[in-house]
């Protein structure tokens, strides 16, 4: 097998195993034929160290909490999320990982599967208590996949994780980190908000409710405060003040508006829009290289599509394709070759040296 190179305290690919799979995603390769999801088999990572200037995890200052859902559907993605956070991590040692699982029975399959690729592995799963009340407040939107309960975990973070928790850093499972956590868990949250995340004010803000939300004056006089000027921010990347989320009884506020869409819609688009009404306008900004989103294409084709122009430091498959799909169905975009060295996934293949 190829040597794995360590630098700086961090374990990385060797350039000739990511340039292998970038090249044998072009189609000359043969795609092995997937067993189910709940079958799927993966490598145990390698292990990463601390950099000698790291501090002690034994104060929780010094660690980084990151939650993500953990899921048999999106596994292989969650698999490569982790493994890209802690392989460009200068501490690896002190990040913390609080997975979300839809139920109980699920939890101990998960944790097996965690375990044996990330033996080392800081982490705690938490099953939602109550997935059907979840599930009693979600409406249909225009992709059955944003219906999942598992997609509304982000909602109920404050109470799920533990209350000695103050900060968290949120991540989708359809996406890999190129840089270290640490920088965007260090986001200083402004005097009055809540959460941080990259913001999109070019993007056309009304198009993400509907003509019934704008007409109605008690309805759209929600972003019609003149200190509010509401920007478009993707929920999959988010650095969450914990306290001031309790503080706030935000997980509310959110489900009092997933309430009103299940009477009258003012809405399509699964779990971003209640998030929007109730954040949109009051966040603190992150650089847009965290959140290099949309990488699936868009929610009906799922089309490929081009990094935004900047550095990147998070790459984001957010949209209906996703870079495992792709790659066993024998049409990859470009971009999922980036994708492809995280990916831990145990097939009868093989790379010799």
């Amino acid at each position: 097998m190829p040597k794995l190179v360590r630098s700086g305290g961090r374990t990385l690919l060797p350039l000739t195993l990511i340039i292998f799979s970038l090249l044998t995603q072009n189609g000359s390769t043969v795609t092995a034929t997937m067993a189910t999801n709940s079958n799927h088999h993966f490598k145990e990572a390698p292990q990463f160290y601390n950099s000698p200037s790291c501090s002690s995890i034994n104060s929780s200052e010094n660690a980084v909490h990151v939650a993500m859902t953990l899921d048999i559907s999106y596994l292989r993605g969650s698999m490569a999320a982790i493994l890209s956070v802690l392989q460009h991590s200068s501490c690896p040692e002190n990040i913390i990982f609080h997975f979300v699982a839809s139920s109980f029975a699920e939890t101990a399959h998960l944790n097996l599967t965690i375990t044996k690729s990330f033996p080392y592995l800081h982490f705690t799963i938490h099953p939602i208590q109550d997935i059907a009340a979840v599930s009693g407040l979600i409406s249909t939107s225009i992709r059955s996949a944003l219906d999942c309960p598992l997609n509304y975990a982000r909602n109920y973070l404050a109470d799920l994780l533990p209350q000695h928790l103050h900060k968290v850093v949120y991540l989708d499972s359809d996406l890999i980190l190129v840089d270290d956590i640490a920088k965007l868990a260090a986001t200083p949250l402004t005097e009055d908000s809540v959460l941080a995340a990259p913001e999109y004010c070019n993007a056309n803000f009304t198009t993400y409710f509907t003509p019934t939300f704008w007409s109605n004056p008690s309805l759209s006089l929600t972003f019609a405060n003149r200190n509010r000027k509401p920007c478009y921010f993707n929920t999959g990347v988010m650095v969450i003040d914990l306290e001031r989320w309790r503080a706030g009884d935000y997980t509310t506020k959110i489900v009092e508006w997933m309430e009103l869409q299940k009477r009258m819609r003012i809405y399509e688009l699964g779990s971003l829009p209640p998030f929007l009404l109730v954040f949109a306008g009051n966040i603190a900004p992150v650089d847009h290289s965290w959140n290099q989103h949309g990488l699936g294409g868009d929610n009906f084709r799922g089309l490929c599509r081009d990094l935004h122009p900047g550095p990147v430091s998070l790459l984001h498959w957010s949209g209906k394709g996703k870079p495992w799909a792709r790659i066993d169905a024998n049409r990859p975009c470009p971009l999922d070759g980036l994708w492809s060295p995280y990916d831990l996934l145990q097939t009868p293949y093989s790379l010799e040296s």
